[in-house]
């Protein structure tokens, strides 16, 4: 199989994914085991494998600046075979909207551009939050946040402060603590590495970049909204699976985004997860980093040299 710059070069590998790995399969159903500690009842409980079947993924806010969408449409639908991102949105500082402009163009021209996921490279946050899959272990003193596109890993430490010069990573340095029912999690210090991109628009990030997540289990009633606008932005996609008779507690991701390198002003968004069906798949990068056009090898990490 062959690496392709097109976006659907690696999403055509999810009907080939391996069984599951780790044993995830035998993971409870989402939130529905206990798994706080002896005394931390109040804690709530994210375990399981949830689901966000959507490209290119992040859900608009209802109001107030949000994230950069399609400009491509098709049946009213952002046309996740075409990525051309709106460079007209207010949060882009110039030169970003540039560099948005810039591969929306080449989309135009039917060819695909490099992504972090087409070249096997960490996503870092927010890009992560695209996958399909996402499962979550908590511990007292660790989160371990596991997506499926290449078992792609986050660390985040809990209770516990960023450090004065925190060393830069793909993931970044991760700290949470609870507010009542919700998870929050502050990152800062992501790498900037050859495709640092905080979507698949290619909008760039600086290494000021700042994002801060917020968890909750909410009632189905209470997300309607913010699934309704999802569907009206991304496109349903196969390679993970939910129950859509669900309508119990979903899990419910609000984030917001600052970099002053980058953008006018922070932006929100939304990714509202359901309880996967059909259990965990890997789905890893292809071998082959030959180009099937333009003569010439993929970016990929090399064992030649050190990447990370």
């Amino acid at each position: 199989m062959r690496v392709r710059r097109d976006f659907l070069s690696w999403l055509a590998l999810a009907a080939a994914g391996a069984a599951t790995a780790w044993g995830l399969a035998a993971a409870p159903a989402a939130g529905q085991a206990g798994s706080a500690a002896p005394g931390a009842q109040s804690i709530p409980d994210f375990s399981g494998i949830w689901a966000h079947p959507y490209l290119t993924g992040f859900e608009p806010p209802a109001a107030g600046p949000g994230p950069v969408t399609n400009r491509s449409r098709r049946n009213g639908v952002g046309n996740f075979q075409q990525l051309v991102g709106d460079y007209t949105n207010p949060i882009l500082k110039p030169q970003a909207a540039e560099v948005v402009k810039a591969h929306g163009e080449i989309s135009l021209a039917s060819r695909g551009y490099p992504t972090p996921s087409n070249q096997c490279w960490p996503g870092g946050v927010p890009y992560v939050f695209w996958d399909f899959l996402m499962q979550m272990y908590q511990e007292p003193d660790r989160i371990t946040m596991i997506y499926r596109h290449g078992n792609e890993t986050r660390h985040v430490r809990m209770n516990a402060p960023h450090g004065a010069h925190p060393t830069p990573s793909w993931y970044g340095d991760s700290v949470g603590h609870y507010d009542g029912d919700t998870l929050v999690i502050d990152t800062v210090g992501i790498k900037i590495g050859p495709f640092a991109m905080v979507d698949m628009y290619g909008t760039p990030h600086s290494p000021a970049l700042h994002v801060v997540e917020r968890y909750r289990l909410v009632p189905y009633d209470d997300a309607k909204d913010a699934m309704a606008r999802n569907a009206k932005e991304n496109s349903r996609t196969p390679g993970a699976d939910f129950d859509a008779s669900y309508r119990g507690k979903v899990l419910q991701l609000h984030f917001t985004v600052e970099d002053e390198g980058v953008f006018t002003m922070p932006w929100t968004a939304t990714i509202t997860y359901r309880p996967a069906v059909g259990g965990w798949t890997d789905l890893i990068c292809a071998e082959n980093i030959h180009e099937y056009y333009g003569g010439k090898d993929s970016a990929v990490p090399r064992a030649d040299k050190p990447d990370f």
